[in-house]
């Protein structure tokens, strides 16, 4: 990789910040949380009839919160990788203040309408904080490559669990939310094909690592595993949405399948990828037959009762 990478990758930095403030719209947290369902919680103690969600939506809104109440440790990693100069600096800047609303508005939401336990819930929070999220290893086009990915399937899993949830407030909230993690995700996704014209081999290899080895930053949440199960069961976020909704559009983005002139370890690692994505498609549609399998049986199971 190019050491002066990221100097390069400056003037397209502050050309992608200059659009991103154009069409970034300022929102207030406050105004997505139905206050006056509020109570007094020493008055009236919390109690899990209260909560108006199923237990597969406190799930999903739990795992939403808790993987958006990390930004310490998100701010920490792309300051380290990026630096805090110049157009770099400022997106850096930026972009930790608009993710910091995102948890915001949905704990008071959740706390609000009594839709979880407050005292299990800052447990958790101070368990996933504590622990954080990093990776030293990770280079800044790996780093430009994993956050486009991981944008898009936070975009996507606030958008489905909004639907998912059946509450117009909780819709229109996550709705909001997805629009700024979109904004995001176009912000990466454009500087990683401007890396493709400095440095394609290196930008390929980057890639194809992180779609390979890819990992949704709240694998720190308690129970994270179990957690992503009813998640991906209720239709959320599973391997189908991840094969075809985001990995697929965002290589096609970036032509990675059409690109010539790579290097032999590059090509390598492309036709690495290629086996993973019909691994991976061949996962997603056994996942699915299993959820199918398990749905009928269930319903069996309830409709002897």
């Amino acid at each position: 990789m190019k050491t002066d990478l990221l100097a390069e990758l400056e003037p397209v930095v502050a050309r992608n910040l200059d659009r991103h403030l154009a069409m970034a719209k300022d929102w207030m947290p406050h105004e997505y949380v139905p206050w006056d369902e509020g109570r007094d919680f020493m008055k009236v103690p919390w109690h899990p009839d209260q909560s108006r969600l199923t237990p597969q939506a406190q799930t999903a809104l739990e795992v939403n919160l808790l993987t958006e109440d990390n930004l310490p440790s998100y701010h920490r990693e792309i300051a380290n990788r990026f630096g805090l100069e110049s157009a770099w600096g400022a997106w850096v800047g930026r972009w930790t203040a608009e993710e910091g609303r995102h948890a915001m508005c949905i704990r008071d939401y959740l706390v609000v309408t009594r839709a979880l336990d407050p005292d299990e819930l800052e447990a958790q929070r101070m368990a996933v904080v504590q622990a954080g999220f990093h990776n030293a290893h990770r280079t800044p086009l790996e780093s430009l490559a994993y956050v486009s990915l991981q944008e898009l399937a936070t975009r996507i899993a606030h958008r489905n669990t909004g639907r998912f949830v059946n509450d117009p407030v909780a819709d229109l909230m996550l709705a909001r939310v997805a629009a700024d993690e979109n904004l995001h995700m176009v912000f990466y996704r454009s500087l990683v094909k401007a890396s493709l014209e400095i440095d394609l081999s290196a930008t390929v290899r980057a890639i194809c690592k992180e779609v390979t080895g890819f990992t949704m930053p709240g694998t720190v949440i308690p129970n994270f595993t179990r957690k992503s199960m009813v998640i991906a069961q209720a239709g959320i976020y599973d391997l189908r949405i991840h094969h075809d909704d985001v990995v697929l559009p965002l290589l096609e983005h970036w032509q990675l399948f059409e690109l010539e002139g790579l290097d032999s370890s590059a090509e390598c690692e492309r036709e690495r990828l290629a086996v993973h994505l019909d691994v991976l498609d061949l996962q997603a549609a056994k996942q699915r037959e299993r959820f199918v399998v398990a749905a009928a049986r269930a319903d069996r199971k309830k409709a002897l009762q």
